[in-house]
């Protein structure tokens, strides 16, 4: 069973999501919170799998609260996807470098939505193509962060394979590129979150941008 903990100021809102989330038999809500505070500590005393986290809350706002909790190694499991009500929310990039997992928007399809809990949960990326694209063109022009030799200890299949990540390739789709399994694919993803020390996928689509692997807008590699 799949734990969510829904985080959103707004009471009709939370009753919704969470309405809709308990309709799919693998998923239970087993908390609510009004702002980042109660958000953080709901996540640390209930250590749910995955936690919908509204960006603009009173108080401690969602982009804090997930800062915390992707920053506390004892909730290194839960996956924190962002609420937000346009896809071109300039908070959205501030998310993605705080930790979360992905981002959806408000007005999601019931399905969507459980299924993007699905996602976040089995290890993948949930970034649209195009908030990928404004997420990673910002974080191309601060390019420099990562330091290149970052990627020094990876072999030549571990970078394809992160570029493929990069791209926004589920583990099928990568085996199809790369001509591997599906199976060998997720064995390379999670050396790659190993030896980059990363979180999620999420995280690693930002280092390859960040170090110079990938270009945004574009499939072309650096080498």
């Amino acid at each position: 069973m799949i734990a969510v903990v829904v985080a959103d100021d707004q009471q009709l809102v939370r009753a919704g999501l969470c309405s809709l989330l308990e309709r799919a038999e693998d998923i239970t809500v087993v908390g609510e919170a009004s702002d980042g505070a109660s958000a953080l500590a709901a996540v640390r005393s209930l250590r749910p799998d995955v936690v919908l986290m509204d960006i603009r809350m009173p108080g401690m706002d969602g982009i804090e609260a997930t800062r915390r909790i992707t920053a506390d190694d004892a909730l290194r499991d839960v996956r924190v996807v962002v609420l937000t009500t346009f896809d071109t929310d300039e908070h959205i990039v501030d998310a993605v470098r705080a930790g979360a997992a992905g981002f959806l928007l408000k007005n999601t399809a019931p399905d969507e939505l459980r299924a993007a809990v699905r996602t976040v949960v089995e290890g993948e990326a949930l970034l649209s193509p195009s908030v990928t694209r404004r997420v990673m063109a910002v974080v191309a022009a601060d390019r420099g962060v990562v330091e290149p030799r970052l990627l020094a200890d990876l072999t030549v299949r571990e970078r394809e394979v992160l570029a493929e990540i990069a791209a926004g390739l589920s583990n099928t789709e990568i085996g199809s590129a790369l001509f591997i399994s599906p199976a060998t694919a997720r064995t390379y993803v999670s050396r790659l979150l190993s030896k980059l020390g990363a979180r999620d996928r999420a995280q690693l689509v930002h280092l390859a941008y960040e170090a110079g692997l990938v270009r945004p807008g574009s499939r072309q590699r650096s080498r």
